[in-house]
């Protein structure tokens, strides 16, 4: 497997999880026309279906983040085109949260590892060069990789790719296996359109979402203020008994809304 290569002197920590006596769910909902989150949705708006089982929703509560982001820099031949985007969501972070930068081509690389200057991670992005296939899925698989052991707040990876896959080693199954066992939701920003199902796939069965510059047509800063709302809230829900959740979890949305394609994806809470 693909590993992310860390600076020697880095500290390595141990991060224990607690077990919830309660099932929780923690669930992001879109509006995939805009990108704008829901914020307003009830219990019974709520459907959730584990391995074609629904199970009973009996509390749903819209709750604000802050965040531990790994900022994910495609550095291949064809990744200048997210540059401009790398500096608007370092830009964007706000205080208290704090970013890791990797760089992935043919290999992932940690050019800055989390940090709340702003400074540092600007510094980091303009040393970088550009070449070889963007191994995306290898990439994901080396930052979920032990990449969050000191992580305090809500474990996001936000994927900045031109939209190419360059035949990575890791296959996606692995990559969610992962994810879903160390909390990590995945939420990729790209500039086409090449692989749109796998940014979906990526997206849906991590609890994340997916962005397309292309479709919203905003500019760098906007984009990433948008992305960044989406990142900063999400839903918890508490289901009506504490069996484990499987790993076919669907979220689906019942309440009717005119005009807007609802997307919705879950991550078990532990």
């Amino acid at each position: 497997m693909a590993r992310l290569r860390r600076p020697w002197f880095l500290l390595v920590f141990l991060a224990l999880g607690v077990a919830s006596a309660q099932t929780r769910l923690q669930v992001t909902v879109i509006d995939r026309r805009t990108g704008q989150p829901l914020t307003d949705l009830k219990a019974g708006d709520f459907r959730v279906v584990d391995d074609r089982e629904a199970r009973p929703v009996q509390a749903a509560e819209y709750a604000a983040a802050t965040l531990d982001l790994m900022l994910l820099l495609d550095t291949s031949l064809v990744g200048e085109s997210v540059f401009p985007l790398g500096e608007a969501f370092i830009s964007g972070l706000r205080e208290k949260e704090q970013m890791a930068v990797v760089s992935y081509a043919s290999s992932a690389d940690l050019i800055q590892d989390f940090t709340a200057s702003k400074e540092l991670l600007h510094r980091s992005i303009h040393n970088v060069r550009f070449g070889n296939a963007p191994r995306v899925v290898d990439a994901l698989y080396a930052a979920a990789d032990g990449g969050f052991q000191n992580a305090v707040g809500r474990k996001v990876i936000v994927l900045l790719s031109a939209g190419v896959e360059g035949y990575s080693k890791t296959n996606e199954r692995e990559v969610l296996s992962l994810a879903r066992r160390n909390q990590i939701s995945i939420f990729p920003v790209y500039v086409r359109g090449v692989e749109r199902s796998l940014f979906e796939h990526l997206a849906r069965d991590s609890g994340g979402a997916f962005f397309s510059a292309r479709d919203l047509k905003l500019p760098p800063p906007k984009l990433a203020a948008q992305v960044y709302k989406v990142l900063r809230g999400r839903y918890l829900l508490t289901l009506g008994d504490n069996r484990a959740l499987g790993d076919n979890v669907r979220v689906e949305i019942t309440a009717a809304r005119p005009g807007m394609r609802v997307w919705a994806s879950g991550m078990p809470v532990e």
